[in-house]
């Protein structure tokens, strides 16, 4: 799926659809040309196993599993009939029928449903003109950003009738998804998770500066694995996770270790910082899953567009990613959490302010994992990242799922 025919680089980015227990039950699937403009007609690359298998498979709480794709579908390739063959059971179409009625829209979304498809609709604001499509719709998506709670409540009302779920669009505070699950919603989507919920006076614990520290530690170019130990044995539940690991069938040792300095040994200092990392994202269990997930792919991203570019020092960039959104984590300001961790200058300054070159490739790949790619420089290496960005999701599925395996 590196381009389209022709040689046009297409650019794909996965956006989480979560249920009221903001756990993951769908990705909508992002996508446009190089230069910008969405393909008329997306052609086989988005109708791949291959692609929805990338895009749709995560770990979750030790088990790998996919969850539907929503695909946005626009009104020329939905008009044109060329849709290609797609996994029904798979996939959810997207259409935005826009606010006037189409009699020729409305045969071709009766001809998707008749096919098996279920659509959603989106962009929506109910007008009486679409009660067609709504009588073929599973689900209608509402961005909760163009309408007041009453008016919401009012949209709600007028579609009941159509037994269809309400998905909200848009949410960018956990305020917003409480209001939302009380209204009757069913589906949401937005920027929520990465917002901590402020806990005044809340600092990290102690359990927490170790696993900072240790990270640091692990950054060091004078670093030894007895050091390590040292800072490992702090941590009862670090130093038993690592020790699995390493003892793990992943590892088909013809022996167990019983030290962690064996341990550091046999993994090598780059395996204990990503294990290390991998622990401290997934110690606070108040936290849903997709936020760990969603640091992790940044910071592996992060990581490998640096390698990419040959950029001094990659880890680094591995240690902002991941770190940018870690504040969300623990539920204090941003500010706080880096006077709090032990980070070099340049990476808080990067977390901070984006400056430095660490600064610029974690913007970029903000942006692009987003779908905001009309915010990328003009010069951006795409198939770079492209290729960082899928290696990313699968690095951090089987990363997580490691986390379980016994």
């Amino acid at each position: 799926m590196d381009s389209m025919p022709g040689g046009q680089q297409v650019l794909m980015a996965r956006q989480p659809i979560f249920d009221e227990n903001q756990k993951v039950v769908a990705y909508e699937l992002l996508y446009r040309l190089e230069d910008g403009v969405t393909p008329s007609a997306a052609g086989a690359e988005l109708s791949g196993e291959m692609i929805l298998s990338v895009y749709t498979s995560i770990s979750d709480a030790g088990s790998v599993r996919r969850v539907p794709a929503f695909l946005p579908v626009g009104r020329d390739l939905l008009l044109s009939g060329q849709l290609p063959e797609l996994p029904r059971k798979q996939v959810v179409i997207e259409l935005d029928p826009g606010p006037e009625p189409d009699l020729d829209y409305n045969k071709a979304a009766l001809k998707l449903m008749k096919e098996g498809y279920r659509i959603c609709l989106r962009g929506f604001s109910y007008n009486p003109h679409h009660d067609d499509l709504l009588k073929m719709a599973q689900i209608v998506k509402l961005d909760v950003r163009n309408f007041s709670d009453s008016e919401l409540e009012q949209q709600l009302q007028r579609m009941r009738a159509f037994k269809v779920a309400f998905l909200a669009e848009g949410i960018e505070q956990f305020s917003q998804l409480e209001r939302c699950i009380d209204m009757g919603f069913k589906l949401y989507q937005g920027s929520f998770l990465s917002k901590p919920k402020l806990v005044e006076g809340r600092r990290i614990s102690a359990n927490q500066v170790t696993l900072m520290q240790l990270i640091q530690e692990l950054q060091s170019p004078g670093t030894t694995p007895e050091k390590l130990e040292t800072l490992i044995l702090h941590d009862p539940v670090l130093t038993f996770k690592l020790l699995r690991i390493v003892n793990s069938a992943a590892y088909s040792l013809v022996r167990k270790v019983d030290s962690i300095a064996q341990a550091v040994v046999l993994l090598g200092l780059e395996q204990v910082r990503k294990w290390a990392t991998l622990i401290a994202m997934s110690a606070n269990r108040d936290k849903p899953e997709e936020l760990s997930r969603l640091l992790l792919i940044r910071g592996r991203m992060s990581e490998l567009v640096a390698e990419g570019l040959k950029y001094p020092n990659a880890p680094s960039y591995f240690m902002a990613g991941m770190m940018s959104g870690l504040h969300a984590m623990l539920d204090i300001e941003q500010e706080a959490m880096l006077d709090q961790v032990p980070l070099g200058d340049d990476i808080k300054d990067a977390i901070r302010a984006g400056t430095g070159p660490i600064g610029t490739v974690l913007a970029n790949v903000i942006h692009y994992e987003s779908g905001d790619w009309h915010l990328l420089p003009g010069d951006f290496d795409a198939n770079l990242y492209d290729r960082a960005y899928r290696a990313s999701l699968k690095w951090t599925q089987e990363s997580m799922q490691a986390m379980y395996d016994e």
